[in-house]
């Protein structure tokens, strides 16, 4: 009997556990998916958020575009090495016309890595120097994000790379493209952040 009764309490709270876990992952889905509404991009923005969220319980909007812009600067970085890699490629082969395409595409994607970085270390920095400043943080990062956004576009719009086989193009194309979103995610994320940080501590629009 003892033991019948050890093994039902042994099976409920393993039960209890499961349905712990089910509810908490319900929960931090529920509530990705509702920050995620303002993005262009939400599947790409819950996939992106929501194994940090799983991880960590629910963390505030200012976290979450943190996050959101860790990402997109992880993204950028190894698409620049892998644009560095095709670029010495077609430096090897002479191809000098696509080598200049694809430096130009490759000088703005480092533009953006430099911007999204400074970006982050700015939004790092909000609610921690007072208020006074919030609104120049605001404005900084919302023109580097914006600019690496558009770097981004200009890059995928231009580069042609004649030299290259077209499994390759689409490869880098597919990369500037996952950056160009992840960026737009971000703005949309930080965005909704600074609107809630304004209205809750009274700090008017410029």
């Amino acid at each position: 009997m003892a033991q019948n009764f050890l093994s039902f309490l042994v099976l409920s709270l393993t039960i209890f556990q499961f349905l712990t876990i089910v509810e908490s992952r319900s929960r931090a889905r529920m509530y990705v998916e509702s920050q995620c509404r303002s993005t262009i991009h939400p599947d790409l923005c819950v996939q992106t958020l929501l194994p940090y969220v799983t991880k960590t319980g629910l963390p505030s909007p200012q976290l979450l575009a943190q996050v959101s812009l860790a990402s997109c600067l992880s993204k950028a970085r190894f698409t620049k090495t892998y644009m560095n890699m095709v670029a010495k490629k077609l430096n090897e082969t002479k191809n000098s016309e696509d080598y200049q395409a694809m430096e130009e595409c490759l000088h703005k994607i480092n533009d953006g890595v430099n911007q999204i970085t400074q970006s982050f270390k700015e939004l790092q920095q909000m609610g921690k120097d007072g208020d006074d400043n919030f609104l120049w943080h605001e404005s900084n990062v919302q023109t580097w994000v914006s600019a690496a956004l558009t770097g981004a576009t200009t890059c995928m719009d231009e580069i042609l790379l004649d030299g290259i086989d077209n499994s390759e193009k689409a490869m880098i194309k597919a990369r500037i493209l996952k950056v160009k979103q992840l960026a737009s995610n971000s703005l949309a994320l930080f965005t909704r952040f600074t609107a809630r940080y304004r209205a809750s501590h009274g700090i008017k629009n410029p």
